[in-house]
């Protein structure tokens, strides 16, 4: 069988995993729902069993959604980031843009316990919590993209990016220091992430946010692939380097803040699933890496949000502990018995 065949039938079963993982998360939670009806209610949008049709449509199908949209998302955030700093430790979190939506929901969170006038005046919800991360994501990767025009070198604008976070976590933990212990619980609650608080519009627009991310990272699949020979190398093609880079930091910051405002600072997911991808289709070229990472962060969420709703139980489980739980052994694992990188 040629290579073209066996990625074929690779990126089918991929697809046929997502819908299986996706008709599974949608049947399992914490109100058991026959599986039967569950399939009318999807294929008719309604059921005699009204509480059943609420549940599903109004609760876990836009659950099912934000979460295939955040591991998709996050997944290609770490692989834009990993071959702009053609470093396999980069993340969706390096240009410090989910540090920045952290500091941005502090600010709301805890900021508003200390200042008592302020804290009567502003309500925190889900709706301004996204706001607030928003802005502050937004603002980060605004001066990202400043001082991205004034580095020639991108390992440099690597480090500045992790002094960002570095600076915006310690303002969190000041913040931190000076709140009361409910607004410095809610905040923690915040940072386990969350992709079943969003409304089926607030996921639509989380949709067009990380759609948009997408379609800048499909028409720069040719730079891509260029910078990993190296700089000067993509720059003898003819890639402009400045160009390239803002596009990339632009789809970046756009997937990594929608998705930290929306669901929270959700990790593992961006570092390892193209590390996954990698080791699985055995190639570097980023015309079979891009759409097969979106497809397997899609699954990777959908299978962790499965498990930590734990079904037919009342309780969930913080999705960020589920994610690196389930994905780093498998990551180790497959690193093992490859017994090298790609990269």
């Amino acid at each position: 069988m040629s290579d073209h065949g066996a990625v074929r039938i690779s990126f089918a079963l991929l697809l046929l995993a997502l819908a299986c993982a996706w008709l599974l998360n949608i049947s399992l939670g914490s109100v058991e729902i026959p599986f039967t009806s569950t399939w009318h209610i999807l294929l008719n949008g309604s059921v005699t069993d009204d509480p059943f049709n609420y549940i599903i449509w109004e609760y876990r199908v836009p659950k099912s959604i934000t979460a295939i949209l955040v591991g998709s998302g996050l997944a290609l955030s770490g692989l834009l980031m990993q071959t702009l700093f053609r470093n396999p430790l980069a993340g969706p979190f390096v240009l410090g843009i989910t540090s920045g939506a952290s500091l941005g929901a502090a600010l709301l969170i805890m900021g508003t316990s200390f200042i008592a006038s302020l804290g009567s005046l502003v309500y925190v919800g889900n709706v301004s919590l996204a706001i607030a991360a928003s802005v502050g994501s937004f603002l980060v990767l605004l001066i990202v993209l400043i001082v991205a025009q004034h580095v020639r070198d991108t390992m440099a604008l690597l480090i500045i990016g992790l002094m960002f976070g570095s600076i915006t976590s310690a303002l969190v933990g000041v913040l931190a220091y000076f709140s009361n212990a409910e607004s410095l619980q809610r905040f923690v609650f915040w940072t386990y992430g969350s992709v079943g608080d969003l409304s089926l519009s607030q996921s639509l627009l989380l949709g067009g946010l990380v759609i948009a991310g997408v379609i800048l990272s499909i028409f720069s699949i040719k730079q891509l692939n260029a910078f990993l020979l190296g700089e000067n190398y993509a720059q003898s093609l003819g890639v402009s380097l400045k160009k390239t880079r803002y596009i990339i930091i632009i789809a970046t910051g756009l997937m990594t803040g929608a998705i930290t405002a929306f669901a929270g600072p959700i990790a593992f997911v961006g570092l390892a699933v193209p590390h996954l991808t990698r080791q699985i289709f055995n190639t570097m070229d980023h015309k079979i890496l891009l759409p097969a990472v979106l497809i397997y962060g899609a699954l990777l969420m959908l299978v962790c949000d499965t498990i930590a709703q734990l079904p037919n139980s009342a309780n969930v489980l913080p999705i960020n502990a589920i994610t690196s739980l389930i994905g780093a052994p498998v990551v180790i694992w497959l690193l093992v018995r490859k017994r090298n990188m790609l990269f």
